[in-house]
């Protein structure tokens, strides 16, 4: 079975439609369950959520690792799906998870579109085919086995930015990790708002920083000040 787990705030003008996606391509309840985690959203991201199908559970903290986590606890699946909000799997993507575990990957993710067709975006997009750890962030979403997740120490909940690229790496350490040759669709909405160049350029700041082990408190003060939402 497997279980996609959304963290979600404020997200109810995509959540809808990303959850009736999911429910079309499912096979049955019994392989897949759709569990959105939310972080005390202040619109109607439950409302919605709960009208397309999805199971809602309410986060006792808010933050994206910590949403995760939780989703991850409550949890039937045998395997687990991080999926973003704005973010559309491939119309295969349950026959994809399932046929990579059976070739022994026990993790991995799928490529990454947008959903504007600027030649900037389809080159951030092409990009993400290599097997480069810093290319690896939750846009793509991230597939794991329930009990290598849990042996690996789930997500680390003292980051506020940067969880979902510092995951990879442990993963890395633990099992064999596959980028599926098909991609998800992601909403450009970002970029458009906070300019293509210009976006690119200060998530690879906050990347570079973090690794040259600038404190959470620093980079996410960066992401505030710099990036419009």
């Amino acid at each position: 079975m497997i279980s996609i787990i959304i963290p979600v705030y404020n997200e109810g003008k995509t959540i809808g439609s990303l959850v009736r996606y999911l429910k079309s391509k499912r096979v049955s309840d019994q392989e897949c369950e759709i569990i959105v985690v939310d972080g005390k959203s202040e619109d109607d991201t439950v409302q919605t959520a709960k009208k397309a199908g999805a199971h809602v559970i309410n986060s006792p903290k808010k933050g994206r690792a910590r949403q995760m986590n939780y989703g991850a606890e409550k949890a039937k699946g045998e395997i687990l799906y991080f999926l973003h909000a704005d973010t559309f799997p491939p119309q295969t993507f349950i026959d994809d998870i399932q046929k990579t575990f059976e070739k022994g990957f026990l993790a991995g993710c799928f490529r990454l579109q947008f959903d504007e067709a600027r030649w900037l975006l389809r080159f951030y997009g092409w990009c993400t085919r290599f097997d480069i750890p810093a290319f690896r962030f939750g846009d793509q979403s991230l597939f794991i086995s329930k009990s290598l997740f849990e042996e690996i120490g789930r997500f680390r909940e003292n980051l506020i930015v940067m969880e979902d690229n510092e995951i990879i790496y442990r993963i890395r350490k633990k099992s064999k990790f596959k980028i599926i040759p098909k991609s998800v669709t992601t909403s450009a909405r970002k970029y458009e708002k906070n300019g293509y160049v210009r976006l690119q350029f200060i998530f690879t700041l906050i990347y570079c920083l973090y690794h040259l082990g600038v404190p959470q408190q620093g980079l996410v003060k960066i992401y505030k000040e710099y990036i419009y939402r």
